[in-house]
Parts: C-alpha cells; sequence; structure tokens
C-alpha cells in the first residue's frame, strides 16, 4: 500500500491506518515509520496517538524513531524527546542528521539550553557539525535560549556551510538580543537574501524604534523586486500607526489589496490600528465591523483606539458587547476601558470597571490600571482619592502615579500639596525633567517667581533639561519636522509670514493669548512670542500652506498640547475652515468648526 501525500487530514490519515490493519500489514515497521510521517507534519501533532503506533513498531529503525522524536518536539512535553532519544541510542540505532535537527528543535522549544548543548556535543562526535540543517538548528537553539554569542561562535566555525536559513536564523538572534547594528550588518554582507531576511530586518528597526530607518528599508525591499508578505505588511502598518504616517499605511493597505491578501486577523488587526492611530477612528469602525473573523486582540486594538480618541462611551459600550458575545477580557482589555473612563471623565464606570476587573475576572491590577484609576480620580478633581488608591496598592507605586497626582494639583490649584509631591518626586527620581516642569508650573502658577527660578537652576545644576517640544506632519510623501522655536525649515520664511496671517485673523476673531504655560518672569509681550512659535503653530502653519482648502491637517506631537495652543487649533480650525487632528502624547484631539473633541477636558 503506498501512502499519498494528498493525505493531509487526520481523519484520512487514520482511514490509511485501519486500511494497513485490516489488511494485515500492521507489523510492516516501514508502514507505521510512513503512518508517523504523515502524524508528524500536523501543526499540531496528535501524540497520544502517535506514540500508540510507535510503541506497536517491534524493532523501529531511524525514519520511525526521528519522526517520533519530531512528534515530541511539537507536543507540551519537548524535551521528552530526549529520553526517546536516549532509547534509540540504547537500541544501537544510529542517528542521522535529521534525528539531530528535530532534538534541537525540541530543545529551542522547551528553551533546554543544558540540554541543547548535550545534543551539540553528539553532533560534534558524530560528525554533523558541518551539515548545514544541523547548524541552522543549533544557530536557533542558542539564539532562542538569549546565547547569541554562542550562535555566532556556531555561525563562524563553518562560514562555508551556511544557507539563507542560517543567515536569517543569525539576524532573528540578534534581533530579539535588541542589536540593531549587528543585524544591519549582517543583512549588508548576506550573499542572498529572501522576505524573511528583509522582514527580521524590517522588525529589528521597528521593535528598536527605529522607525524611520524601517521605512528606508522598506523602500529598499519593493525596489529590489521581491513581493512582500503577510509579515512584511504587519510590520510596516506598525510603523506607519508609530508615526501616525498616514498615506504610508493608505499606501500599505493598497499593497495589501493589489496582492489580493485575505484580510487574515493580523491583517486586520493591524489595519484597525494604523487607522486609529493615524486619526481616522471611523475608518478603524468600518473595518472592524467588516472583518470576517476577530480575535480577543482585535477588540482590544479597537477599545483602545475609542478611547485614545476621547469617545469613552462608545468604548464601554464596545466592551460591553465583547463581554455578551462570551470573549474573556484580558489585562490590557481592562486597560483600555479604565483609559475610556479616564479620557471622558467617567468616575462612576471607572470605579466600576476596576471592581469588575477583580471580583469577576481574577485579573490582579499592574501598574498600568492603577495608573488609569489616578488619572481618572486626578482630573475629576478627586485628587485625595487618588492619592488613597496609590497607597492601597498591593505592589509598590512608580513615581509615574505621582506624577499623575503632581499634574492633578496643577490643574485644580493645590498648590501646598503640589509643592510638596513636587519636591519629593524630585528626591525619588532627579534625572527626569517633567518633575522639575510641573513643580516649576504650580509656582508660576502661584507667580512665585524666586521658586521658579530655584527649580530652574536645581534642573540646570543636575544637566536635566527640558525635553524640547516637536511635531511631525506628513505632507508631499515627506515627514516634516518641527521643534518649539527653530527655523531650519527649508520654507521657513513662508512659515513665519502663514503665522503672521494667522495671528492678524485669530485676532481680528477675538483671541487673548494665554501665556499661563511660560515659566518666565517676563513682561506679557515676550510671554506671547515665545507660545507663538510652538512647535504645533509652526506644524499647522505648514499645513496651511502646503494642502489645499479644505483638507484635513494631522500633526503628531511629543508633548501635551499646551492650554493655549489648544485654544488657537479651534480658533484657526474655525477661522481658516479646516479640520486639525492631533495626538499628543497621551491622546487624540479632533478640532473643527472650533471645538475640540475632548470638549477641553484633557
Amino acid at each position: 500500500m503506498i501512502l499519498s501525500r494528498n493525505l493531509i487530514s487526520l481523519s484520512q490519515t487514520k482511514q490509511a491506518h485501519a486500511r494497513i490493519i485490516v489488511s494485515g500489514l500492521a507489523g510492516k515497521a516501514s508502514l507505521m515509520g510512513h503512518i508517523l510521517s504523515f502524524l508528524a507534519t500536523f501543526p499540531s501533532s496528535p501524540f497520544d496517538y502517535s506514540l500508540s503506533i510507535y510503541r506497536t513498531i517491534k524493532n523501529p529503525n531511524v525514519f520511525a524513531s526521528n519522526n517520533m522524536i519530531r512528534c515530541f518536539a511539537k507536543s507540551d512535553l519537548p524535551l521528552q524527546s530526549l529520553v526517546l532519544y536516549s532509547s534509540v541510542l540504547r537500541n544501537c540505532v544510529r542517528p542521522n542528521n535529521y534525528s539531530f535537527t528535530f532534538l534541537l528543535q525540541a530543545c529551542s522549544k522547551g528553551l533546554g539550553l543544558v540540554e541543547g548543548v548535550q545534543v551539540h556535543g553528539h553532533v560534534l562526535k558524530l560528525g554533523f557539525g558541518e551539515d548545514v540543517y544541523v547548524r541552522n538548528a543549533l544557530i536557533h537553539l542558542y539564539s532562542s535560549c538569549c546565547r547569541t554569542e554562542s550562535s555566532k561562535q556556531v555561525f563562524d566555525e563553518s562560514p562555508h556551510h551556511c544557507d539563507v536559513v542560517t543567515w536569517n536564523a543569525m539576524l532573528a538572534g540578534f534581533a530579539r538580543d535588541g542589536q540593531v547594528s549587528v543585524v544591519q550588518k549582517l543583512f549588508d554582507e548576506m550573499p542572498e537574501r529572501d522576505v524573511i531576511s528583509w522582514n527580521t530586518m524590517l522588525m529589528a528597526y521597528v521593535h528598536n524604534g527605529k522607525l524611520g530607518e524601517a521605512l528606508e528599508c522598506f523602500k529598499r525591499m519593493r525596489e529590489s523586486g521581491l513581493v512582500p508578505d503577510e509579515a512584511t505588511l504587519v510590520t510596516m502598518l506598525s510603523a506607519s500607526a508609530q508615526l501616525c504616517l498616514l498615506e504610508h499605511g493608505q499606501s500599505i493597505h493598497s499593497i495589501i489589496d493589489s496582492l489580493s491578501l485575505p484580510m487574515t486577523i493580523s491583517i486586520g488587526t493591524a489595519l484597525l490600528d494604523m487607522y486609529a492611530k493615524c486619526g481616522c477612528i471611523e475608518q478603524s469602525r468600518l473595518l472592524f465591523e467588516n472583518m470576517p473573523r476577530r480575535d480577543v486582540s482585535t477588540w482590544n486594538v479597537m477599545i483602545c483606539g475609542l478611547a485614545s480618541h476621547g469617545l469613552g462611551k462608545d468604548a464601554l459600550t464596545l466592551f460591553e458587547r465583547f463581554l455578551n458575545e462570551g470573549l474573556h477580557p484580558m489585562n490590557v482589555t481592562f486597560v483600555g476601558v479604565l483609559n475610556a473612563c479616564s479620557r471622558a471623565g467617567l468616575v462612576k464606570e471607572g470605579r466600576h470597571y476596576f471592581q469588575m476587573m477583580t471580583d469577576s475576572y481574577g485579573i490582579e491590577p499592574e501598574m498600568e490600571h492603577y495608573g488609569c484609576m489616578v488619572d481618572l480620580l486626578g482630573r475629576a478633581g478627586l485628587v485625595f482619592e487618588a492619592i488613597k488608591v496609590i497607597e492601597s496598592m498591593a505592589i509598590s507605586p512608580d513615581p509615574v502615579l505621582w506624577a499623575m497626582v503632581l499634574c492633578a494639583c496643577r490643574i485644580h490649584g493645590l498648590a501646598e500639596l503640589g509643592e510638596k509631591i513636587g519636591n519629593r518626586l524630585i528626591e525619588l527620581d532627579p534625572t527626569y525633567d517633567g518633575h522639575y516642569v510641573q513643580l516649576a508650573s504650580i509656582y508660576a502658577n502661584s507667580r512665585k517667581w524666586e521658586d521658579v527660578v530655584r527649580v530652574r537652576r536645581l534642573m540646570a545644576e543636575r544637566n536635566t533639561s527640558k525635553v524640547a517640544g516637536w511635531s511631525l506632519i506628513e505632507a508631499r510623501g515627506k515627514v516634516h519636522r518641527f521643534v518649539a522655536g527653530h527655523r531650519e525649515h527649508e520654507q521657513s520664511l513662508e512659515i513665519q509670514k502663514m503665522l503672521e496671517i494667522i495671528e492678524t485673523r485669530l485676532a481680528a476673531a477675538g483671541y487673548v493669548p494665554n501665556v499661563s504655560p511660560v515659566l518666565h518672569d517676563i513682561g506679557e509681550e515676550e510671554k506671547e512670542n515665545a507660545i507663538k512659535v510652538h512647535s504645533e503653530r509652526l506644524a499647522i502653519a505648514f499645513g496651511l500652506l502646503v494642502t489645499g482648502p479644505g483638507s484635513c491637517i494631522r500633526i503628531v506631537k511629543n508633548l501635551r498640547v499646551c492650554w493655549d495652543c489648544h485654544e488657537v487649533t479651534k480658533m484657526i480650525s474655525r477661522v481658516f475652515e479646516r479640520e486639525i487632528i492631533v495626538r499628543d502624547g497621551s491622546r487624540f484631539h479632533h478640532f473643527k468648526e472650533g471645538k475640540c473633541s475632548c470638549l477641553d477636558y484633557w
């Protein structure tokens, strides 16, 4: 009887096994070995069934044993394959290169470094050290166990016994270790590259925040003629989302459509995330509703996206729908839910879901959950309740939580409490500039200029300078970066003229500057000039210059938008009849017709 490779399902394999038994051929070791080989190829191998077949073979040869080792490697007990390997040796069956490839795969899955080193010894002893498949498995083992130097040693021992898989394994190991410069050097030295090589390089860039390099690498990949796969496109959607590059994200979406790729959960979720983080929350909603399949991560992305856009009630409605579909929330689900409550000022709901998380789902609050609750209560003016939450935490509080309370003190005018917390935070973390800035702001609001000077002098003495505000805008196929007060852009003169036009038209509309964000005891006119050149204003002026009438202007900002810039942007949206979407350090602001989606609660 000849088994066809078209037998791909478990039920068909069992039918073939039954026919072998009925035909009286169950004693044929070669046939049983082939049955095992089919079972070993299934993504989730039916381990107990495979083992029962293996035990019926009187004297299993290396072929049958290798396939059983492979089944062990895919099971929940991968390191048990070593026990089988030992019995194979005791039965005087000589292992071959496939034996070691499957054994090393098992060690990689089980993170069995000690066992893997022992197998490596057998590899060298039996003369398989230059077999490319075994070498690839060894490199993967050491990389999986975070021993990249050992991987490199295996790689360097026989540089002529390598294929593209060997190089890719090395790239993946160093990428996992965060050594981007090493990955880049290896990538440049590769004699040939496949899609996996490019994907690994792209993921190394994106996971380590080198997003500009990722965009350039993707451009080179496209120029090389290689067709991107799902992993490539998901990675590039992530880069587009992080940089808020809508045009680039839309181009990736077009590639997905042109390749007729199916809307898998991974692609759909990445598209949702990209559109949400690029300010197109309605497009995210449309995609979400039209996805053929969703998993928990898809729901999490949609809930978090709605929360970041200030659509708190919509996020909670979606969460209730999530529960009604019988899905089980995760830690990150409740981060999105509590963040939604915080952004929309839904104190009662926030308390309810925080309690639900622990009582109904047994999820112990983590730092992010406590952070959402402290932020929610602090924004709502319940500062002392926020302090109680911190003091009752089961884990040691992060200074960031006290920084949230400090911010709440500034917003709600609790100068004495803010001064106490601010000074304590500076003692705990003297290197973080934000604590100094918040404390100086509290002093400035109280017009305690000597204390403002003292705090700023303390910053200078400790080499802690305030992080410069910057804003990004995508236009004409490029990303333009503006820093507060800088005039280095190639169209700086036109931008300054546009700023003057904005100032004139806003003044005619009744705009009066709010100079409270300027922490200096200087004249009002000087303060007004200081806030005029905040980075988002430069970016908006540039956007008005380079986009057509009625076009939406989209901006990404690294810091929280100041009160005056928030008011100015609202007025610009009305006076210039433009929709302006700003993603600042914590949320989205949709400015339209003189109003903001945050309803001035941020």
